[in-house]
């Protein structure tokens, strides 16, 4: 957790603790579902990046001397929306792979479509037909990452996209 992260759940534990001691308990059952969402984003984000640089590990294992960079904390636009979260990118030559995921943070940074809880974009430089953006949608109570098409048609996305993803990066596709 970075510290811009642990700042804001010290704030939402005190907003929380003023609303209980002036009976509001609507601010409460709100500050306590915008908290459980936080930690279902937070570690649907981390899955993402832990999957991608495992394979990149793996592949780097196999001699693709791919580098990698991340930036944290990372604003980016999607839609009309400022997110707020992680950039990861990899390389091999001239091929780029970037891997940006976040949500937003606070209501001057918009909204996500789709009841998005937060929202991600694999680029792929020179191949934006490859490009891919996601969005984490709770559906029968279970948070699952799903790629998300023009015209709004969403399809699961899981490790087995990550690795196309990454095939694609390296060229082997």
């Amino acid at each position: 957790m970075n510290e811009l992260d642990q700042i804001w759940a010290q704030m939402l534990d005190e907003a929380m603790s003023k609303a209980r001691a002036s009976g509001r308990g609507n601010v409460v059952e709100y500050l306590q579902l915008k908290a459980t969402n936080d930690v279902i984003r937070a570690a649907s984000v981390k899955w993402l990046f832990d999957s991608m640089l495992e394979i990149a590990a793996e592949a780097n294992r196999k001699n693709a001397a791919v580098t990698i960079e991340n930036e944290n904390p990372h604003r980016f636009p999607l839609g009309n929306a400022q997110l707020v979260g992680s950039l990861l990118s990899f390389r091999q030559g001239v091929r780029c792979l970037t891997l940006e995921a976040g949500w937003t943070r606070t209501p001057a940074d918009g909204f996500m479509r789709g009841g998005a809880l937060a929202c991600a974009r694999i680029t792929h430089f020179g191949v934006s037909k490859a490009n891919d953006e996601l969005a984490l949608i709770r559906e029968n109570d279970l948070p699952n990452w799903f790629s998300v098409k023009k015209g709004g048609k969403r399809n699961l996305f899981d490790s087995n996209n990550l690795q196309n993803h990454f095939r694609v990066f390296l060229g082997v596709i």
